[in-house]
């Protein structure tokens, strides 16, 4: 083995951050924790404590809302019964929870900062590299300081899992910003409209197809994360999935693993579904026709 001349100890100043901010923080990351677990108990509550039937009706209803045929929310109620009908039903209302909370504060972090990013080339020549770290960093590797931080559980699966999943909702946001024609931002220009108002009234709502498109890929990124987060001790399907690889429980492993594909393609379906019913893909669908 050869030895570097001159070695980098980046470990070393990873460790002396982390101490710093478990020492100096300490206080502040125990509110954090504190807010995000009261928020995934309550949202688990909400889900896990109702009747199976009751639930899965309202999740069919959110389906048809969004969909506005029969298909899917048809689908969402088999999907459903099987994931209760191998005795998964509160683990996936667990991770569903997890999921929910987790990607609502990566959505509200992303979109402003991609609005950011598409609106000052400063922010965005900032934020790409900062993305591209975030996305190459494997998984697992979120885990480490998160645990370090706040202590094996629920939250620092929800923290790990905000971090993974935030970079397709900035990317994104700020891609679908910057494709909206030009000359319709210098018609709003025109007519006296403030920035304001042209981000809201006009690039927001053409932007939409594509931010929702992030906000798809947030939510799948979310749930694949929470799987993982099993390893730290955050409920759900995650910890069966960990515990049959554990004992090599091959049918443990794939009831949890079925539950979790089941609740991907609901989510997955509902969030296209949202984002084709906005008014921009409701006007091309009509002009296609």
């Amino acid at each position: 083995m050869n030895d570097p001349l001159v070695r980098i100890p980046l470990g070393d100043w990873a460790r002396d951050v982390i101490a710093w901010l478990t020492s100096t923080l300490g206080a502040l990351f125990d509110v954090v924790g504190d807010v995000l677990r009261a928020g995934y108990d309550g949202l688990t509550f909400v889900l896990a404590e109702p009747p199976f039937w009751a639930v899965g009706l309202v999740l069919a209803a959110i389906a048809l809302l969004a969909r506005r045929s029969w298909q899917l929310p048809v689908g969402s109620l088999i999907g459903f019964a099987i994931i209760y009908g191998v005795d998964q039903w509160d683990n996936a209302m667990a991770t569903l929870a997890l999921v929910l909370v987790a990607s609502a504060i990566a959505i509200a972090i992303a979109i402003p900062i991609g609005i950011l990013a598409a609106r000052n080339a400063t922010v965005s020549a900032i934020t790409r590299p900062v993305l591209d770290f975030m996305q190459t960093m494997p998984a697992f590797v979120y885990l480490l300081p998160a645990v370090i931080l706040f202590r094996v559980g629920v939250v620092p699966g929800l923290v790990a899992t905000v971090i993974f999943a935030l970079a397709p909702g900035v990317r994104l946001t700020e891609l679908g910003i910057r494709q909206v024609d030009t000359e319709v931002v210098e018609a709003g220009h025109a007519f006296g409209a403030t920035p304001r108002r042209i981000l809201r009234q006009i690039q927001l709502p053409l932007a939409l197809p594509t931010i929702m498109a992030g906000v798809n890929q947030v939510i799948m990124l979310s749930l694949s994360m929470v799987v993982i987060s099993g390893l730290v001790g955050a409920a759900g399907l995650g910890q069966d999935v960990v515990r049959s690889l554990q004992s090599v429980n091959i049918g443990l492993g794939v009831e949890a693993g079925l539950a979790v594909v089941i609740l991907a393609m609901y989510l997955d379906r509902v969030t296209s579904a949202f984002g084709k019913r906005s008014a921009v893909e409701r006007a091309r669908a009509s002009a296609k026709a």
